[in-house]
């Protein structure tokens, strides 16, 4: 059901497609899909859910592990980023949802914050690693390592093309230089605490 809902999903629209449609594709009766699903909204939900689980065991995986910082980072954001690689319909029938009712919205905004709490422990321990700058809130950096991700899936969604783990790689060497520890000699830190920020100069 799950795998019909989104093939109809990016022929027919989120909102044009009925449970009804869905059944019909994956061959069930309607009563099966409501044993699983409360609405065809909820579909959309349970990909969310399953992104979560990817994260959660990912991020349990290194606190365990000693791999790098940086590649750690870098294999989360095209792992995370696979299934939607696979079906770009996913981004679309996501975006459409959360523009079209408040029901995907809530959702989405309840595993939004939960993602966000696991990759501020995820960042706060590269902190304390070492591996990642320390002058900035974990949590400031966990949601800017998030909007990379989701911003390049959504530009590449437009095309959906074999682009998206390159593009993914790319926003990621820009984004590191601004997350890795800073290595001021004793006279730039002077200098920039005399002058203040350069003008233009982003804190990341």
């Amino acid at each position: 059901m799950f795998r019909a809902a989104l093939d109809l999903f990016a022929a027919k629209g989120f909102a044009d497609t009925t449970v009804e449609d869905i059944t019909e594709a994956a061959d069930v009766g309607k009563g099966t899909f409501f044993n699983y699903f409360p609405s065809k909204e909820h579909l959309l939900a349970a990909f969310s859910d399953m992104q979560l689980a990817k994260l959660q065991t990912a991020i349990e995986f290194a606190r365990q592990n000693q791999e790098p910082m940086p590649s750690f980072l870098r294999a989360l954001g095209v792992n995370m980023t696979a299934e939607p690689a696979r079906n770009p319909s996913i981004v679309r029938a996501l975006l459409q949802a959360n523009l079209s009712g408040n029901v995907v919205r809530d959702l989405m905004r309840e595993n939004h914050a939960r993602a966000l709490a696991l990759m501020t422990d995820l960042i706060a321990l590269g902190q304390q690693r070492g591996e990642i700058r320390g002058d900035l809130p974990a949590s400031d950096i966990a949601n800017v390592f998030r909007q990379m991700v989701f911003g390049t899936l959504l530009l590449w969604s437009v095309y959906g093309d074999g682009s998206l783990s390159a593009r993914i790689h790319t926003a990621f060497d820009l984004l590191w230089h601004g997350l890795a520890p800073r290595l001021l000699s004793p006279n730039e830190g002077e200098s920039s605490d005399r002058q203040g920020p350069s003008p233009g100069s982003h804190p990341l």
